[in-house]
């Protein structure tokens, strides 16, 4: 990693009481800043804290001194040197003169972003999100010179204070071949972002420090347009983007909206929602925490809703090793605000806020189900099963190896989808009751709706019910769902293969007890006697259906009992 600094240059105008201390000092290297206030000692301010430079006291002619060696400030208070990075600016009193100085390191390190080469290849829009002077800057000024010579793109900047290329006419040699727009005044940055894209043909802009409702419109109208976008905005986490309604445009906008009686029981949420208006204008997010420690949401418009939804986050960190290695971990995330807020407000939303990996719950849940007797009332045992028609349990089994489509009545399908996702389950959710092969209720709600047991009793669907929105009662259900249709995961022919004609026929044997007597009429049978090596298959054909089984009779011709569940 190269680090270009010129901190001499920026050495050059300060007092020499300030100056020399810096000249000498072990961490120069790591100074950040350093600060002139008006009847106070100089400081330097470096990664492990402040420090003072000198017992004197910055009078008026300390502070004129430095201002007659530096450019001109602009409307935001700003200055630099030419053919540099670093920054100063400026603290005024009521009557417009200087009483403050911030003189800020600009350094162009090479090699920052290989964390998140890998995302630039792919062409998307990133925003880079972080708290001031944790390296938003440097790290987008080193994505624009990657951009612009490495992957030969049309790159523009957006340079409103002239910290990304500098100060001067002409931009410091670390941005590469990409090209720099100065804008005359802050206010007027998003119009010079609408130029850049209608007279210059870029395939990449880049922006620093989005902060007005206009910019963040502008970068959206640019995104509509095709043009790849690299910014960066204040704030330590995406959800700040949420809950701050100037920026929230950058992440598709949040607007509220109410639902219809049964649209709400369906999804099994409120009435009023927080749903996201249309596409991001970013498609990536990254929150830098620590120079060396980012996190990456690939996905912003799905982490959005998850967010607005209540649901628990997944999150890809990214660091570099003491050994120069990067490491990528994916992680659970912190409950957040919105998260505990949903999850209090919704009334048909009992979902809590859990610590560990939903990974390691539902590792704990048990599995084990019971299939319902032959009444056609509703079970009132939590995770049963209602048929509709246990005699013609065999057409109701009508899936075939496909995956499973699932109707959610009165439960929330956001949780629903997660743990779909989360398990990496065979079942998409379907909203036409009629192409459904299985459905899941709550339990209050189907009892008081005879349309969907019509339906299900004509279509032949089973319904599950359960008692209230807990991951652990959706998980249970969701299991029970793929387990009553493993039958048709077994692959015949790969089991068969190899097998005697001998073989085959006790497996076959076994397979129609199974099916057709076991799960069909939740009859026991007993198989017929077979030598000890046959009989073993038919031992582990049982197991692939999780049923229990026990041996009769006297070697060498025991049989088989096969018990239902």
């Amino acid at each position: 990693m190269l680090i270009a600094d010129d901190l001499s240059r920026l050495l050059e105008i300060l007092p020499d009481f300030v100056r020399k201390p810096l000249e000498y000092h072990d961490n120069r290297k790591y100074l950040i800043e350093v600060v002139m206030d008006l009847g106070r000692r100089p400081e330097a301010r470096f990664p492990n804290g402040p420090e003072y430079l000198s017992k004197s006291i910055i009078s008026w002619n300390d502070l004129d001194f430095c201002i007659k060696r530096m450019g001109h400030f602009s409307g935001d208070n700003r200055s630099g040197l030419e053919s540099t990075l670093h920054r100063i600016s400026s603290i005024k009193n009521r009557n417009g003169n200087i009483i403050g100085l911030t003189f800020r390191v600009g350094r162009a390190i090479f090699g920052t972003i290989s964390i998140i080469r890998d995302l630039l290849q792919t062409g998307k829009s990133l925003l880079l999100l972080g708290k001031p002077g944790v390296g938003k800057t440097t790290a987008i000024r080193e994505i624009a010179r990657v951009l612009a010579d490495e992957m030969e793109k049309r790159v523009v900047i957006i340079d409103t204070s002239n910290e990304i290329a500098g100060d001067g006419d002409i931009p410091h040699p670390a941005i590469g071949r990409a090209r720099r727009m100065q804008v005359a005044r802050p206010e007027l940055q998003h119009q010079v972002m609408i130029e850049a894209v209608e007279n210059h043909m870029p395939e990449v802009i880049i922006i620093d420090e989005i902060g007005t409702e206009l910019e963040a419109l502008a970068a959206r109208t640019i995104a509509e347009r095709g043009v790849q976008l690299v910014g960066t905005a204040h704030g330590n986490y995406l959800e700040n983007l949420i809950k701050n309604p100037v920026l929230t445009d950058l992440i598709g906008g949040i607007q509220s909206v109410t639902l219809g009686d049964d649209e709400a029981k369906r999804r099994g949420s409120q009435k009023s929602i927080l749903e996201r208006k249309y596409i991001p204008a970013f498609h990536i997010a990254i929150e830098i925490h620590e120079r060396d420690n980012w996190i990456v949401h690939e996905q912003v418009d799905q982490v959005i809703d998850q967010i607005l939804q209540g649901l628990p986050l997944y999150i890809q960190r990214r660091k570099f090793n003491n050994d120069g290695s990067l490491s990528i971990v994916c992680e659970n995330f912190r409950a957040t605000e919105f998260f505990v807020h949903n999850a209090k407000s919704d009334s048909n939303l009992n979902f809590r806020v859990q610590e560990q990996n939903l990974l390691n719950v539902a590792k704990h849940i048990n599995f084990n189900y019971a299939l319902a007797s032959n009444s056609t009332k509703i079970i009132k045992k939590e995770n049963d099963i209602y048929l509709n028609n246990p005699r013609n349990f065999n057409n109701s089994l009508k899936l075939n190896n496909k995956i499973l489509q699932l109707y959610s009545y009165g439960i929330n399908i956001q949780q629903i989808e997660f743990i779909i996702n989360t398990l990496n389950f065979s079942i998409i959710l379907t909203r036409d009751i009629l192409k459904a092969d299985v459905i899941l209720a709550l339990r209050n709600y189907i009892k008081h709706n005879s349309k969907i047991r019509q339906i299900a009793k004509s279509k032949q669907i089973i319904i599950y019910t359960i008692h209230s929105n807990t991951v652990s009662n959706i998980t249970k259900s969701l299991k029970q769902m793929l387990h009553l249709y493993k039958i048709f995961y077994i692959d015949w022919e790969q089991l068969c293969l190899n097998k005697t004609m001998d073989q085959i026929k006790v497996l076959l044997e076994a397979r129609l007890a199974i099916e057709k007597l076991v799960l069909n009429q939740k009859a026991s049978v007993q198989l017929l006697p077979q030598i000890a090596n046959l009989r073993k298959l038919q031992y582990k054909l049982v197991d692939l259906y999780d049923l229990r089984w026990n041996s009769f009779g006297e070697e060498p011709f025991c049989s088989l009992r096969i018990y239902p569940v």
